[in-house]
């Protein structure tokens, strides 16, 4: 039989409802032996002593009473199973989804996020059976014919013997066969996760597969993943259903090598018949702990399977760990950013893969109130410096400072409650527009709310709609354009009020109008504070007061605008050229 250690060390966080569901369980194997007692005497006093109904009846009663409590104590071992395993599923819940916000977009750009939904969702789930089925199972499959094994042998050695030696054999089969299942259990897992994450992939590209007229392509394709599945799991259904006739063939031919020998030693006048029957009513309670064992082996598999993802996720660490030093700063970021404040960048260097560096030896330093502009091609490394700033990543060598503090040393989480951030695409939610606004800032009151939707634009717009600030936006903002999306986001960015702004170029994809509103909010979002900018745009470029160009993750060129525009045929002038057309 294969464990999973760690399978087996999350039980033990719950050790309590653990506890409660085999010591139920084991009550449960005692009232077996016990009822059968009862149930034996009663049948030799009434059919072989020629007793009276009423002289069994106080019997009749104890067994009915045996019966009761054997009923509640087998509810109870389930109750307190599913209990473990709810328990357990909660735990790693909570512990998965931790760790993947503090894997952070490092880790998940190179996953599906389709695949991680399953096995958030549907992986976690599949540890059910394992956890209220199979594992407090094994232990009862243990204890339970032991039990009965204590119960036959002062009774009769020989069927104890036999009970013995054929028990083995139901396990034995069952990891036989079981062998085959795992390997294509864990087949069927595989598929279903990429059957799961092109289904979500095809759900947010559909409009783009309707425009090109390819979403009759992905029904064929999301129909032979549909089919790969079909067939992988009547696989495993197969193996299941021979598993399971194996262990009934094996579990019926033991009971009646059992009835054979103890009904010739009977009819010899060998064995008298109150231990006989008593026996012969324990023999199929004897195996069906192992044969129940055998049924959720492969109840459990999934979970056995999902669980190697699970913990696969739990225990990665991200190619560039922002965790990796845990001796924090005395000081915290709201104090080292009180004062006038320099970051600087060090010979700061990133590599993912061993052949990919995404930044090599960057020096730059930023003043507090100071405006820097990271300009180059895609993939120069502008992106991987704002991740450095964010936490998301630290260098692979050199450091960065706040003043002479290493920013490692900081905690990320109050790090970033001093930074506001502005992508090119935000992220709404499907919540209120007032929720979304106040995602950075949850305490903040509706009073400021609304002054930052002024100051960005956007309370106009939010005003004339049905449910004003208590409109639901919908997935990513589904129900606003794109102009709305960036104002609540820099609405957003306005209520965190935070010293450190990091901007990603947020105007790139808007018509003129909004741009300019967008603009001057931008403008009043940056004054006084200290800003980091993905600029493609000349207007934001002009007005920084340093530009970065960034080639293949190097410094090539700094300076202000003027200054670098007087260089002739500097990169600069290349990439200006190549943003005038915007």
């Amino acid at each position: 039989m294969k464990f999973d250690p760690r399978l087996i060390s999350e039980a033990l966080r719950v050790r309590l409802w653990f506890a409660t569901t085999i010591g139920l369980g084991f009550v449960v194997g005692i009232l077996i032996v016990g009822q059968a007692w009862v149930l034996a005497s009663i049948v030799d006093n009434v059919f072989l002593k020629q007793q009276a109904l009423q002289q069994v009846m106080p019997m009749l009663a104890l067994l009915a009473v045996m019966a009761l409590f054997r009923f509640l104590f087998a509810w109870g071992s389930a109750t307190a199973g599913k209990k473990l395993a709810v328990e357990v599923k909660t735990d790693l819940r909570t512990r998965l989804m931790k760790r993947l916000l503090e894997l952070g977009p490092s880790f998940t750009v190179g996953e599906r996020s389709g695949e991680l939904t399953h096995t958030i969702t549907a992986g976690i789930d599949a540890l059910d059976a394992w956890f209220s089925q199979y594992l407090p199972q094994v232990v009862l499959a243990f204890i339970m014919p032991l039990t009965i094994l204590l119960a036959v042998f002062p009774n009769d050695i020989i069927s104890g013997l036999v009970l013995l030696f054929t028990a083995p054999l139901i396990p034995f089969f069952m990891i036989l066969i079981g062998s085959a299942a795992e390997s294509l259990t864990q087949r069927q897992w595989k598929t279903l996760s990429r059957l799961a994450a092109h289904f979500l992939d095809v759900l947010q590209g559909l409009t783009t597969l309707k425009l090109f007229g390819r979403s009759r392509d992905q029904i064929r394709t999301i129909a032979r993943i549909s089919d790969e599945y079909r067939k992988t799991t009547m696989s495993v259904l197969r193996v299941a259903f021979l598993s399971a006739l194996a262990l009934e063939m094996l579990a019926t031919l033991s009971v009646a090598i059992i009835a054979v020998e103890i009904g010739i030693r009977v009819m010899r006048g060998q064995m008298i018949f109150l231990n006989a029957f008593f026996i012969l009513i324990l023999a199929p309670d004897f195996y069906q702990p192992l044969r129940l064992l055998g049924s959720r082996f492969h109840a459990g598999m999934d979970g056995v399977v999902a669980a190697n993802r699970i913990f696969a996720i739990l225990n990665a660490k991200p190619q560039n760990d922002p965790y990796r030093k845990r001796l924090l700063s005395r000081q915290s970021p709201e104090s080292l950013l009180a004062h006038p404040f320099r970051i600087r960048f060090e010979q700061v260097s990133v590599q993912f893969e061993k052949d990919r560096q995404a930044l090599c030896e960057i020096d730059f330093e930023m003043s507090r109130g100071q405006h820097i502009a990271l300009v180059g091609p895609s993939g120069a490394g502008k992106s991987t410096i704002a991740h450095l700033l964010m936490r998301f990543i630290t260098p692979t060598a050199g450091s960065i400072f706040i003043d002479h503090t290493p920013l490692e040393t900081v905690d990320p989480k109050a790090w970033r409650q001093q930074l506001a951030w502005l992508p090119q695409h935000p992220i709404l939610f499907n919540m209120s527009i007032a929720e979304n606004i106040r995602l950075g800032a949850p305490e903040a009151s509706a009073d400021d709310v609304i002054r930052a939707a002024k100051l960005a634009y956007a309370h106009a717009f939010i005003e004339e709609l049905p449910q004003g600030y208590d409109t639901v936006v919908g997935e990513h903002g589904a129900r606003l354009s794109g102009g709305q999306i960036q104002r609540i986001a820099l609405a957003r960015a306005f209520l965190r009020n935070a010293p450190i702004v990091i901007l990603d170029e947020p105007t790139a994809h808007l018509d003129p109008i909004a741009e300019a509103e967008i603009q001057t909010a931008i403008a009043e979002l940056l004054r006084n504070r200290t800003a980091l900018i993905i600029a493609h745009r000349l207007h934001t470029i002009m007005h920084a007061h340093r530009i970065l160009v960034i080639v293949q993750g190097r410094i090539v060129e700094e300076g202000d605008h003027m200054s670098l525009l007087a260089k002739r045929d500097g990169v600069y002038q290349q990439l200006l050229r190549a943003y005038s057309p915007q």
